[in-house]
């Protein structure tokens, strides 16, 4: 489903960055989008230091950084912004389980961002919320969620230029969640194309098709249930960044995922219902298959018995010596067959 990547360096210490994902050695695209209700600046930047120049102090902030590979340029933010170690770690390590964390003057959302072209690819995003600050970490592995909230920015629909930083971390969250809707459904589409092909005819391909679908159906179960907590937790916390104005909107997202889970879980019972009925059409051509020979076999019992007393090389037979005994011969073996295959015919059997 994905290149296999590189493993987690066992035995470092706490808080020492090693970067855990698919090698690159690509530039890392540094976007900086500033705003309030009336005012509007959007940059990008290839270098740190050139982004922190014009930033402004008076603005919501927005900083998405796309790569995450190079370890000094993490370093430099995780310096600038007074971010914990542990979390730079979670940043740089995409086999981090997602999660939400909330320190002093900071909270972060660890998600993993999903597409889907011929196959479901996962991008590890980071989200860090400070006070008039968001900032995004993710992976550019060709999709990106966060087209829509860019364009309502720029073109001031909606509520992200009239909310706080807060809002602005929901609206992400909210669009990599709609993400997961719209490969699910692409997703339940086809599970109904699987389900009628079976239905109609279960063939060997069509289980190769099933075990595909179990395969990434569990990908995306693993990928996606950790935000149920991820959600809770951001609902149930303390931090003063959070307003009460949001608690609404978040509400809603958990809402979301609630209803995401409980589609996944829906699917999964739906794959192992296919399973069944692939199954059972299998055993049922066999049993068919088995019935058919039972009832030929039943047949030609009977006639098998006549014949083995008939080739007994014994002088003193009755009816060896009677010149109408092959033709008796052939219609009893024959009134017996017709018999027994109507009888098995009344008795739909056969």
């Amino acid at each position: 489903m994905e290149q296999k990547q590189q493993k987690h360096n066992i035995g470092a210490p706490p808080g020492e960055l090693y970067y855990i994902g698919k090698e690159r050695s690509d530039r890392v695209k540094i976007s900086l989008i500033q705003y309030n209700e009336n005012t509007f600046f959007e940059n990008d930047y290839y270098d740190l230091s050139e982004c922190l120049k014009n930033i402004k102090p008076d603005l919501i902030k927005w900083i998405n950084i796309e790569g995450i590979h190079k370890l000094e340029l993490v370093e430099c933010i995780g310096k600038h912004f007074n971010i914990h170690p542990l979390t730079l770690e979670d940043i740089v390590h995409t086999e981090s389980r997602p999660k939400f964390e909330d320190y002093d003057h900071y909270v972060i959302s660890i998600m993993k961002m999903l597409y889907q072209d011929d196959i479901i690819h996962s991008e590890h995003l980071s989200i860090l919320l400070f006070k008039d600050t968001v900032i995004s970490f993710q992976e550019p592995s060709g999709g990106d969620a966060f087209d829509i909230v860019r364009k309502r920015i720029r073109q001031d629909k909606g509520r992200v230029r009239k909310m706080q930083s807060d809002y602005l971390a929901y609206a992400l969250m909210d669009a990599v969640v709609d993400c997961y809707f719209k490969i699910l459904e692409k997703f339940g589409e086809h599970i109904e194309q699987l389900d009628d092909e079976i239905t109609d005819s279960p063939q060997r391909e069509a289980l190769i098709k099933l075990h595909d679908l179990k395969r990434e159906m569990n990908f995306l179960r693993r990928k996606m249930w950790p935000v149920r907590e991820l959600v809770n937790n951001m609902v149930r916390s303390e931090t003063d960044l959070i307003h009460e104005s949001n608690d609404a909107y978040l509400r809603d997202l958990q809402d979301h995922v609630n209803r995401l889970l409980d589609s996944i879980e829906g699917d999964r019972e739906m794959l192992s219902s296919i399973m069944d009925i692939y199954l059972s059409s299998n055993s049922n051509k066999l049993n068919e298959a088995m019935k058919a020979l039972t009832v030929i076999s039943s047949i030609f019992i009977p006639v098998t018995f006549i014949v083995g007393v008939y080739g007994m090389n014994f002088k003193y037979m009755p009816e060896i010596d009677s010149p109408y005994a092959y033709g008796i011969v052939w219609v009893v073996m024959l009134s017996v067959m017709g018999g027994m295959a109507l009888f098995f015919k009344r008795k739909h059997w056969w």
